[in-house]
């Protein structure tokens, strides 16, 4: 309820300012970017941008964050996965804004802006303007339109002149996406199955600004060339929250590879059993196609109806489709009957092809799928050698 209170009164008292700004001291008024250190939750795992806005005179001190959101609003979830979710502009106190990154365990870093009078005016008007409440809402876009891209374009509005950026190594959308979640291979897991071969594909500096890291470090060499004189963008950087992270060590759980590993392992072993035996372990293909077949449904969904454009052209649906569940009573039926299953045929040779051309596959896959590609490819693959035996 405090926190409700501050923001209506920080609300009423941006949005009455008068624009007296202009005839402010260059240094009664100071703009900054802010980047904050990476968290342990999915959605914050790239950190996180924001600007700061302090003016001596009249006593303000506060953050504009364009990474509000609610997890309560309506089917928030299914909105996500369509790209149909609204973030807001926010505006918070920077004290408590600090003190809640310092509580979790997350620096804060602080590049000063070298603005001259008019563009910090200029800037303040703009994110004023877009702090009302029609306009305070905008779609947002993992990789297009996030918390670290309004803040790069409020700011370039704001400049006379144009902003140049240093050159940088050719990156993808995955590979940044790896390097923010190389301490936690689940969710790595889980962004590899959901992009597809369009996050392979090298992006331009600005893409890569979808990272509010590599923001700032592009702001940091960026320089403003106006009438063909240049000025630094940052004039100062620091840290204003020094924060220790959580270094409590967690419970060991396996990765992906490795559970993927011991699933494949333990599926061969009941297929050759069930081989010797001539059983066909229907129980477990149903398990095994049925997750499969869901996890098909989730990527085709993705690839046909998300707005995310990355999720789209998804090589991993030859393993995951929803085939898998559609046929599955078929599949059941004509193992618990030794009959032979065409279906199980041409996932054979599916699989197959896949795990031949893997190297060639235009995408990059997560290494987890090819023990799960294998496991499904010797449970079709069964089928095929037990009929034959029975003939």
């Amino acid at each position: 309820m405090k926190r409700i209170i501050l923001y209506t009164l920080l609300s009423l008292n941006l949005l009455l300012l008068p624009n007296e700004q202009a005839s402010a001291s260059n240094d009664s008024i100071r703009l900054s970017l802010l980047t904050c250190a990476p968290g342990e939750e999915i959605y914050s795992l790239f950190g996180h941008t924001a600007i700061r806005y302090e003016n001596l005179i009249q006593g303000i001190d506060v953050v504009f964050n364009y990474g509000m959101f609610s997890y309560h609003s309506p089917n928030f979830i299914f909105r996500f996965s369509l790209g149909e979710t609204d973030y807001s502009l926010g505006v918070a106190d920077f004290t408590h804004f600090a003190a809640e990154y310092n509580f979790y365990g997350r620096s804060v870093w602080q590049q000063t802006l070298n603005l001259t009078d008019e563009e910090k005016v200029h800037l303040i008007n703009l994110l004023q303007e877009n702090y009302r409440p029609e306009n305070r809402i905008y779609r947002y876009n993992f990789f297009y339109d996030n918390c670290a891209t309004r803040p790069r374009d409020k700011i370039e509005e704001s400049i006379t002149g144009r902003v140049i950026y240093p050159e940088g190594s050719s990156h993808s959308f995955r590979d940044i996406v790896h390097e923010y979640c190389k301490n936690h291979p689940w969710s790595r897991f889980g962004i590899d199955l959901c992009i597809g071969s369009e996050a392979d594909r090298p992006i331009t500096q600005r893409q890569m600004m979808f990272s509010p890291f590599y923001l700032m470090n592009f702001f940091a060499n960026a320089k403003i060339n106006h009438d063909g004189q240049q000025r630094p963008l940052i004039s100062s950087t620091k840290i204003i929250v020094d924060a220790t992270p959580d270094t409590e060590e967690s419970n060991w759980i396996p990765t992906p590879f490795q559970s993927t590993l011991l699933l494949f392992i333990l599926t061969a072993a009941i297929t050759i059993y069930g081989i010797r035996k001539q059983k066909g372990f229907w129980v477990f293909d149903l398990i095994l196609f049925g997750v499969a077949g869901m996890v098909g449904c989730v990527l085709a969904f993705l690839a046909l109806f998300s707005e995310h454009p990355t999720v789209s052209s998804n090589y991993l649906l030859f393993v995951f489709h929803p085939g898998q569940l559609f046929f599955l009573p078929y599949i059941i039926y004509c193992i618990r009957k030794g009959k032979k299953c065409w279906y199980m045929s041409l996932n054979t040779l599916v699989l197959t092809l896949f795990i031949v051309l893997f190297p060639f596959i235009p995408q990059r896959i997560n290494l987890a799928v090819v023990p799960l590609a294998l496991s499904l490819l010797i449970r079709s693959a069964s089928n095929l050698i037990l009929t034959y035996k029975k003939k």
